[in-house]
This record gives C-alpha cells, sequence and structure tokens, in this order.
C-alpha cells in the first residue's frame, strides 16, 4: 500500500508574518520518520511530508497538495493538541478533493481522547491508540478493522473502539526512522540555538514511556511502561546519522534518558572506547544521577544535561513533581558543573496553585543555580494528564480550552492566584529578561560566542526575517495583543469531550465503563454518548 504521513505545521496566529519558533528550533518529525521506515521495512510504499518543513507552503491548501501529489491510499496525521484542527482541516479538504483515501490520525491528543473525536470530525476515518506501528502496519496489509487493536474506527453507524495491544517490548525491533524521507535534512533542520557547538544536529529518542507520574504529563500514548533502545543500537544509530547524513551533535528527547542506568554506562563505554566524534545533550532526574554517570557521559562527548525542576516553590513541587528537592537540585547542578558539562534546568509557569509570590521565588531560585541554559514554558494542560479535570472544573483557575493554542506558548490557564493573563505575561518576561540579562549568563555566553559560532551564522543568515518580524510586531504591538486574548475558537473545535479509549470500552453499559477507568477520569465518564460505547466483537 502506498501512505504518506503528515507532520501538521499547528496555528500561526499572525498569518502571513514568519513563525519565528521554526527560526530558533526546527526539529524532525521523529514519530513520523519512524512510522515510515516501519512500514517500508514490511513492504509498504511511504512518504512524508513535513507542513514545517523548511520547503513546506504556508497554506492547508497548498500543503494538501503535494501531499495528494503522492498518490496515497492511506493517510497518516500525527496530531498533538495545537496541530490537531490544522489536520483537521487539511483532512476534510483531501476528503472532498479524493473521498477514496482513508485517512488515519495518531499522536498524543487522539490517544488521550480517543472515540469521541470520531463523533465531531466525520473526515477522519481511523484513530490510532497508543503505539502506532502496529494499527498502521495491519491498516496497510488489510487486516479487518475488528481485529486491529490500538483501533477506533466506524462500523454503519456506530463508534468501536478495539482493545489495546501489547506495547512492543523490544524497541530494537524498530529500524532506524527514515531521515532520507524528509526533503532538508539536515543541513534545513536545527537544534535549539546555542545548544550545541557541532554541526549538523539532529533529534533520536531511545525510549518509550516513564517510570514517574508528574501531575502535568500525558501518558495515554505509552503509559508507564519504560522501555529502551540498547546501547549497541543507540551506537549504530548514532554512527548511522554521522555516517549517512554528518550528524554530529545529538539532542536526545527520551523523557528521562538515565532511567536505566546500566544502559547508560555502556553506552558511554562504547563511545569512549570507540569514539564517534559526536556530541549530545540529555535529560537526568535530580537527585537520581551519581558523580560516576556524570563523569562518564562528560567522557563519552555529553555537552549538557537537562533536568526538570518545575517550581522552587516547595507545595508546587510536592503537588506537581514529588520526590524532587531545592536542595537535591542545587546538589545537582553542582554535581553538573563538577563534571564540565552544562546543566540547563526546565521550569513550567503557570500550573494550578501558581502566585506571583511563587514565580518569583523560582525566578530567585533559577539564578542561585548559576544555570548555564534554562527553558521556561507558559503550562497548557492536556487531556490525558493527571491535572486535567483541576484545569477544566474552574476551582483551581480559568482555562480557555482553545487546542490551537495548547502548545507551551501562550496562558490558556489563569491560575486563582493571578488577576489576569496580562500579569502572568509581564511576569513571564520579566523572568525572562532577568535570566538572559544575568552577568553570570552573560559573561559566560560571551566566552562561548565562538563555539557557537554556528548557532551565530543561521542568525545572521536570517537576520532580515527576523528584522521584518520585530518591525511588524514593534509597530502593531496593542493589536496583535488584542488578538491573542481576543481570538475566537476554531469554529469546528468541541469543547468539554469526554475521552474514551479502546480498553475503557469493554462494557455496554456507562456504569460499566465508569469501573474500568483511572480515578482521574471516573467523573469524565457519566455523560459518555452510549452511541460511543461500543466495541469489536468478544
Amino acid at each position: 500500500m502506498r501512505i504518506t504521513f503528515v507532520h501538521p505545521a499547528g496555528f500561526n496566529f499572525v498569518p502571513g508574518q514568519p513563525d519565528l519558533s521554526v527560526l530558533a528550533n526546527r526539529m524532525p518529525p521523529i514519530g513520523i520518520l519512524s512510522l515510515a521506515a516501519w512500514l517500508d521495512k514490511h513492504g509498504h510504499a511511504t512518504c512524508v511530508h513535513d507542513c514545517l518543513g523548511p520547503f513546506a507552503p504556508p497554506t492547508i491548501e497548498e500543503n494538501a497538495e503535494i501531499v495528494l501529489a503522492t498518490d496515497p491510499e492511506l493517510i497518516g496525521f500525527s496530531t498533538t493538541t495545537s496541530g490537531f484542527m490544522d489536520a483537521a482541516d487539511m483532512a476534510r479538504y483531501i476528503r472532498q478533493k479524493r473521498p477514496d483515501i482513508k485517512l488515519a490520525f495518531g499522536n498524543v491528543h487522539v490517544s488521550s481522547i480517543g472515540a469521541p473525536l470520531l463523533e465531531r470530525f466525520p473526515e477522519i476515518d481511523y484513530l490510532c491508540i497508543g503505539e502506532g506501528e502496529g494499527a498502521m502496519l495491519d491498516l496497510a496489509d488489510g487486516k479487518p478493522l475488528g481485529q486491529i487493536a490500538n483501533l477506533v474506527y466506524r462500523d454503519g453507524g456506530r463508534i468501536v473502539a478495539n482493545p489495546r495491544r501489547q506495547r512492543i517490548l523490544d524497541l530494537d525491533e524498530l529500524p532506524f526512522p527514515a531521515y532520507e524521507k524528509l526533503r532538508g535534512f539536515p543541513e534545513a533542520y536545527h537544534l535549539p540555538l546555542f545548544s550545541h557547538v557541532k554541526k549538523h544536529g539532529a533529534t533520536m529518542i531511545t525510549s518509550r514511556g516513564c517510570p514517574y507520574t508528574c501531575s502535568f504529563c500525558d501518558r495515554t500514548v505509552f503509559e508507564r511502561l519504560y522501555k529502551v533502545n540498547s546501547a549497541q543500537y543507540i551506537y549504530d544509530h548514532m554512527k548511522y546519522l554521522r555516517d549517512r547524513f554528518g550528524v554530529y551533535h545529538i539532542n536526545f528527547y527520551d523523557d528521562l534518558f538515565t532511567a536505566q542506568k546500566q544502559r547508560v554506562f555502556d553506552l558511554c563505554d562504547l563511545l569512549i572506547e570507540k569514539p564517534l566524534g559526536m556530541q549530545f545533550n540529555c535529560a537526568i532526574r535530580t537527585g537520581h544521577t551519581s558523580d560516576e554517570m556524570l563523569q562518564r557521559l562528560k567522557r563519552a562527548g555529553a555537552l549538557m544535561v537537562s533536568m526538570g525542576i518545575e517550581s522552587a516553590d516547595p507545595a508546587m513541587m510536592e503537588r506537581h513533581k514529588a520526590g524532587v528537592t531545592l536542595d537535591a537540585v542545587t546538589r545537582t547542578v553542582e554535581q553538573i558543573h563538577a563534571a564540565g558539562l552544562r546543566a540547563k534546568g526546565l521550569f513550567i509557569f503557570g500550573m494550578p496553585g501558581e502566585t506571583p509570590e511563587t514565580v518569583k521565588a523560582t525566578s530567585d531560585f533559577i539564578l542561585s543555580l548559576d544555570l548555564d541554559e534554562m527553558n521556561m514554558t507558559k503550562f497548557s494542560p492536556l487531556y490525558g494528564a493527571p491535572i486535567w479535570d483541576e484545569c477544566v472544573s474552574g476551582e483551581e483557575g480559568e482555562f480557555i480550552e482553545d487546542w490551537r493554542l495548547m502548545n507551551c506558548l501562550n496562558f490558556v490557564f489563569l491560575p486563582a492566584g493571578f488577576a489576569s493573563r496580562e500579569q502572568m505575561d509581564a511576569l513571564y518576561n520579566w523572568h525572562i529578561l532577568r535570566f538572559y540579562n544575568s552577568r553570570n549568563y552573560r559573561r559566560r555566553f560571551t566566552a562561548r560566542l565562538w563555539q557557537h559560532r554556528w548557532s551565530l551564522w543561521h542568525l545572521l543568515r536570517n537576520l532580515p526575517r527576523v528584522m521584518q518580524a520585530n518591525r511588524y510586531f514593534s509597530a502593531n504591538q496593542k493589536q496583535l495583543e488584542a488578538v491573542r486574548q481576543d481570538l475566537p475558537r476554531h469554529p469546528r473545535q468541541p469543547v468539554g469531550l469526554v475521552p474514551l479509549l479502546g480498553e475503557e470500552l469493554y462494557a455496554d453499559k456507562r456504569s460499566t465503563v465508569r469501573t474500568m477507568l483511572p480515578v482521574n477520569l471516573q467523573k469524565r465518564a457519566s455523560d459518555v454518548p452510549m452511541q460511543c460505547i461500543e466495541m469489536a466483537g468478544e
């Protein structure tokens, strides 16, 4: 079968103006590249189109025509929450042009909501819940729909959700992602600016799942079962990227790269014994990293390690990231620097319980750590996260459920401790300027300018676009802020959907389904439409 995978662009709230986020960071869509390689391995013909790619046109219709030009029989859309409506609009356009093509949606937004999406979006034929390899291969092979685990589909007038399938236990069975299908890779794709000193860069994901349960994380795709690639597989993958594409820096985007310590030591030993001349960044767990591991990572080529800290308020940390303390964070940063590595802190602004005082305390703490780099994201609730119910209840604050804005770049949730989103934006901007204007950061950045010459060259090469955007935003700041605050929701986007996933549809009565849901989802199952509570033969 001919299958085309699509990575939708998501929403740019100022049409016609450059999306500066891709100038700072354009990452390959690893998920669909992996699916393409998997189906190629099993004899199918695949194409990949990245709507955020360097040569993608600006409109949905133009991107849809590129996809149609590949003459697919099946199209797979990989949809985050913020990209879902973009994908839905493209799917509707394709459905009108070529009603014979089957359209499948997958990734986190689909996995966290499930069957109700088919009720609201008739252009979608299938939902792939969880890992996509098995369901997409079964679809491509023409297996009967009722026998495809992880699939949600229509059977006449009813919606059918099949059971979840067993997770892939040996990730080494998967081929390397099909990077060669991505136009412009690796030259036109780039890692976050000033996060690397070698070029070219690429991303890798070497594990699935996470053993921890932070309040803000969606776990509906890979759940809590933590599976990893072996050290030898990772080494071979890195060597392949170097030899085939000239990649010399890797960002490991695992939820937690160092969770299985022996694997990390084995990989470091391989990279020390048989050096590839490559560097890498990865994530560690605060308080669970030894001096020996950090020193070994440094010898193996690590440049920077990041750690999720989220907040410096003890009550916020206990509520959202239990098991991490401020003392442990301070000690871990000291260990990282002692090993000769760069330390990056990851923070979230705006979760339930946040106040101006907690933000200021976090800002003070960040400056006290003397971090090499920092990333503070604006909190966006996710359907499959434990914290979702708190956010939508109205008790903890005000939530604007606009999927297009739920990309960690907008304050869609207003905690009760704040008077307005404008107040949140002002505090956020205050902290960002405070960190990057701090004497320690500026001194360190200046000392490393030559190391970061590739990032500087990238900025200079795109300087006309940056200046054009800066002039536009400066001249229209008040109007743009008004548009952002009063942006109408996409006319086809539903709100308040009740998630229903495959294994939660075993029963034909609401009460039975309700008892099978996790506690944080139970109260959302009471009003499930009965036509959704169907399941392929038992």
